[in-house]
């Protein structure tokens, strides 16, 4: 198991791709970290292929209301980049390794994640064989995937 004072270090490389999220809503960064170490995918959020002629949350018509929490946006969100980064990359490397997640301000600060609450981040990571999925939150919170995805599912059933 990694020590929290050597996570920082993921944390800060998620930071830095954070950093090149193009985004409206929100600045977030992800690194995949293989099971020795090293990091095997990364990701930004923003439209798909980083392709601003896909951004379409800034119409004038678009209703967020009607979109659950964690699809206010057009753009693709940062660990779905990673995962398929890592997979892209690395295949069978992602088994066992730990998703690292950071959300920055504009003046790139590290902000806190909140609580799990992404279903669709949750699953992914289970499925392409992710065992650990990390969150900053004031500090570095380390969540085995399964209790991630439990605890995103509680986050809309209101336990």
């Amino acid at each position: 198991m990694i020590e929290p004072m050597d996570m920082t270090v993921y944390f800060h490389a998620a930071a830095k791709e954070a950093a090149l999220a193009t985004c409206h809503r929100a600045k977030c960064g992800t690194v995949i970290v293989s099971r020795n170490g090293v990091i095997i995918g990364q990701g930004h959020n923003s439209p798909p292929n980083d392709d601003e002629t896909q951004r379409m949350c800034d119409a004038s018509n678009y209703d967020f209301d009607k979109k659950p929490k964690y699809d206010k946006t057009c753009c693709v969100h940062a660990e779905w980049n990673a995962i398929l980064d890592a997979c892209k990359r690395h295949g069978g490397a992602i088994q066992g390794s730990t998703l690292y997640f950071m959300r920055i301000d504009n003046d790139s600060n590290f902000t806190n994640a909140d609580t799990p609450f992404c279903t669709v981040c949750s699953r992914l990571a289970l499925q392409s064989g992710i065992v650990s999925f990390a969150l900053w939150d004031k500090k570095p919170v380390l969540y085995d995937t399964t209790e991630y995805n439990r605890l995103s599912y509680e986050f809309h059933i209101g336990v």
